[in-house]
């Protein structure tokens, strides 16, 4: 299923969802078994300044 945006883009989310778990993959598969944790820890801190900057 698709949608379309505001901006008149289509977005496929299925799709979207698949790129991001390739891409977390790609950044913690060296990582050791600590390391994941703190990298969610980090990355869940950084969500709501992300989102601020979006919303503005």
């Amino acid at each position: 299923m698709k949608t379309d945006l505001k901006t008149g883009k289509n977005l496929d989310a299925v799709k979207y969802v698949q790129q991001q778990r390739v891409r977390i993959y790609q950044e913690i598969k060296d990582m050791t078994p600590d390391q994941p944790i703190e990298y969610f820890r980090r990355k869940s801190e950084e969500f709501p300044k992300k989102l601020s900057m979006i919303q503005s």
